[in-house]
């Protein structure tokens, strides 16, 4: 299960190379199933959600598109979706944290994140007992919550004045001590080959890799992960020929992906005003060897720019079509699709693959009990004393 080897230049990602070229499916839940290219050896204990890909009835009838499928990545009993933070960031912790578990890693990890990834880590973490160190923006420590019943006394959450660049540049300064490990971001294979489950999915579930596939970005990470699981389901060989076509949605004015591609420069007030900050990365992954670049050449990609007008109409189109609430980042995604349709970007026979990055958040708190994670220290990156928080950090978490 899971053998691989890492292949990588330099300066690049790494990237995992599985032993099985051939996917067989494991007798596991979720996003176990697809183990086989997942780098570790067996399931993380007490987690077992995966993305859930269905035909769509509503949207698709309403765009005239006839094989439009959506990957949701959520909660939706309904739907068997279980995700336990309601986002896909869900299946980059599983597989990171079973990983670590299985290297008997005993640093603290630490995330930098604006709020999806820090409450999926800190979930994944709670249940392995693991101690976490969450770095988050000032503006994003009220998004932290938790389910109720499981205990956070291993993880610590810092508050940083600024936003998620100064979270990162924050967390790098601390992961300079050697108790501390960084989960890697764009460089964790884990959490890249988790992201990749979703196209996973849907090969599995229809039966061939779709042409077009969907999906609002930050860093570019979850593209580059699509990328990377469509190439292995084409080397499989039963999953059809053709590479998907990535669509790729940021956030304008503030996309420097979609700047990168196209020219411009973002707003200087940035994140401010955006639909949902966590899709704002200052240096994300653009031209180094594996990353969002090279993606979109080999894939025949775009990066789309969505407006704060659009995906807030998408948002609503999706829940009255599909009948479920979308988090923010999503209905980028959503907006996306309708724009290149009404472009006449889109054909009715083209098959598409959506993905909700995150839903059902909304259902998930009428139904289930949840707490919020408050912070444990507040501070202004340039006035750090790095000394004194490793102190405080340590007396909460032993590090």
């Amino acid at each position: 299960m899971g053998k691989y080897t890492l292949t990588n230049s330099e300066h690049g990602l790494p990237r995992t190379q599985y032993e099985n070229v051939r996917l067989d499916l494991a007798p596991y839940p979720g996003i176990w199933k697809y183990i086989d290219w997942l780098p570790v050896q067996k399931p993380l204990q007490g987690f077992d959600g995966g993305c859930v890909t269905y035909l769509s009835k509503g949207l698709a009838t309403e765009l005239g598109l006839k094989e439009l499928y959506i990957g949701f990545n959520g909660y939706w009993p309904q739907k068997d979706a279980n995700l336990q933070t309601c986002s896909f960031k869900d299946l980059e912790a599983g597989p990171t944290i079973e990983m670590l578990n299985e290297r008997d890693e005993k640093r603290t990890l630490t995330v930098a994140s604006a709020g999806n990834t820090a409450r999926a880590f800190a979930s994944a973490c709670a249940d392995a007992k693991r101690p976490l160190l969450l770095v988050v923006p000032k503006d994003a420590a009220s998004k932290i919550w938790i389910h109720a019943e499981k205990d956070t006394a291993s993880i610590f959450l810092l508050s940083v004045d600024g936003d998620y660049s100064d979270a990162i540049a924050t967390s790098e300064r601390i992961c300079t001590n050697p108790n501390f490990i960084s989960e890697g971001g764009a460089k964790n294979i884990a959490r890249r080959d988790g992201m990749g489950t979703v196209m996973l999915d849907c090969a599995v579930t229809i039966g061939r890799l779709p042409d077009y596939y969907f999906q609002a970005v930050g860093s570019g990470t979850g593209g580059i992960a699509a990328w990377e699981a469509s190439m292995r389901l084409l080397a499989d060989g039963r999953f059809g020929s053709k590479m998907p076509k990535l669509r790729l949605a940021q956030n304008l004015p503030c996309a420097p992906l979609f700047n990168a591609l196209h020219g411009g420069e973002y707003d200087p007030k940035c994140p401010a005003g955006m639909r949902d900050a966590v899709l704002f990365n200052r240096k994300p992954p653009y031209s180094i060897p594996g990353g969002v670049a090279e993606a979109l050449t080999s894939t025949d990609g775009e990066i789309i720019g969505i407006t704060n007008k659009e995906a807030e109409e998408a948002s609503r189109i999706f829940q009255k079509l599909e009948g479920i609430d979308i988090m923010n980042a999503a209905s980028i995604a959503v907006a996306a699709l309708i724009s290149e349709y009404n472009k006449g970007n889109l054909c009715s026979n083209d098959t598409i693959l959506l993905n909700i990055t995150g839903g059902g958040e909304i259902l998930y708190h009428k139904e289930q009990r949840t707490k919020l994670i408050t912070a444990d220290l507040s501070i202004n990156p340039e006035e750090l004393d790095i000394d004194d928080v490793y102190n405080i950090i340590s007396n909460k978490l032993g590090a």
